[in-house]
């Protein structure tokens, strides 16, 4: 999301628009609205997309009125690669032409190759570690605390506010650690304000925000998200008193309508196709030595395959170069 809103910014987009596509990206994709829904509820599901909406605007808004104007950049040339197997840069062949190039199931082909590939590998470890955080939050921490702390009110709002801005988490990874803190007894309008935060604010991408697009424009941005979020929590906590539903009772239900001989096979598919990205990510953790071994009678050395001048001195026992 970083990336995309700093290449958004050099392409001549202003703060406005950087701010609320920052905003509005991580809650309203359809893999969190999907999985909010699995987890949660309808209302959770139809709520997050629409503060989040009206956060993004607020903050756009609030930011191309008060936001210092910025310069005039030249805009970058866009990418009109084809996006299926590179046919078409998109600058010798119009998108008219390009459209006939591919049949439907070449592209279905690829839409699910990158569902399956690139974006669960981008994710895939952040939903892990959130399902096993939304565990332990589960059988570790006893209800009575959270219900008697962020049973609801405004004071929830902050306490949640607090934790949920400097936190660096993904809205995928949020979604289940905030079906068990409804569980648990939170509130589910401070629930809405850590799903709001978590992802849209954390320590590292407000420092990238400063670098961007400047002191004025990240505190616009903060302040904006903070109130609708808080805002929207005590909106939120009215909804389900005035319908007299209780959040703990309905999280997750939607899951009884699928069967469970299907719900034991998506689990199966879902772990098979996370165990690449996750040993990626585990791989990624220590560093690859180069271990060099005896050399093999009658072999030869060439400079293509030489190690680096220390590791040869080690692993040979030479005190100098020579």
């Amino acid at each position: 999301m970083l990336p995309a809103a700093a290449l958004l910014k050099k392409q001549g987009a202003n703060n406005g628009a950087t701010t609320a596509f920052l905003i509005s990206t991580p809650e309203s994709g359809v893999d969190s609205m999907a999985i909010t829904y699995a987890l949660l509820d309808p209302i959770m599901t139809v709520a997050r997309p629409c503060a989040a909406f009206a956060a993004a605007a607020a903050a756009g808004i609030a930011e191309n009125l008060f936001g210092k104007k910025a310069m005039a950049t030249e805009p970058m040339q866009t990418d009109m690669t084809c996006s299926v197997d590179g046919c078409c840069d998109g600058n010798d062949c119009p998108p008219d032409e390009h459209k006939n190039h591919h049949s439907f199931y070449e592209k279905v082909s690829a839409g699910i190759k990158y569902a399956l590939n690139e974006l669960w590998n981008d994710i895939a470890a952040w939903f892990l570690a959130g399902l096993l955080l939304a565990g332990m939050i589960t059988t570790l921490i006893p209800t009575g605390i959270l219900t008697r702390h962020l049973g609801g009110g405004i004071s929830s709002m902050f306490i949640i506010l607090a934790v949920g801005i400097p936190l660096y988490i993904c809205a995928t990874a949020s979604t289940p650690i905030a079906a068990a803190l409804i569980i648990s007894g939170v509130s589910p309008g401070a629930a809405l304000v850590f799903l709001l935060t978590g992802p849209a604010t954390n320590v590292t991408s407000l420092t990238m925000l400063l670098k961007v697009l400047g002191k004025r424009a990240t505190v616009i941005y903060l302040l904006s998200i903070a109130v609708a979020a808080v805002a929207f929590g005590i909106i939120l906590d009215g909804i389900y008193h005035s319908l007299g539903i209780s959040a703990q009772a309905i999280a997750g239900q939607a899951s009884e309508i699928i069967p469970e001989w299907a719900r034991l096979a998506g689990a199966i598919i879902l772990l098979g196709l996370s165990v690449q990205p996750v040993c990626t990510i585990i791989r990624s953790w220590f560093p690859k030595g180069k271990a060099i071994g005896p050399a093999q009678p009658g072999s030869a050395t060439t400079g293509s395959n030489l190690p680096m001048a220390d590791n040869a001195i080690g692993g040979c026992g030479c005190s100098s170069p020579t």
